[in-house]
């Protein structure tokens, strides 16, 4: 079973701010391609796009279990 330790330590500490910093280089640098590469970087930047939303859900997700883990369970 593959593990990937840096995304799993990634998702557990990042907040929504931080996903986006993540990328915030990598699409500037592509934007700034010309010529020939520049249809690879479209092709990138749609695929960096689809990474980003995904992790971000996945902050989303964690946050959401986080603050469903600190309500009351059920009655007592």
């Amino acid at each position: 079973m593959p593990s990937y330790p840096a995304v799993e330590t990634f998702i557990e500490k990042a907040s929504a701010d931080d996903v986006q910093a993540l990328f915030a280089p990598v699409k500037e640098g592509l934007a700034g391609l010309k010529g020939p590469r520049a249809e690879t970087g479209k092709k990138a930047q749609a695929a960096i796009a689809r990474a980003e939303e995904l992790l971000s859900m996945l902050v989303d997700v964690r946050e959401k279990l986080v603050a469903e883990s600190k309500q009351p369970k059920g009655r007592k």
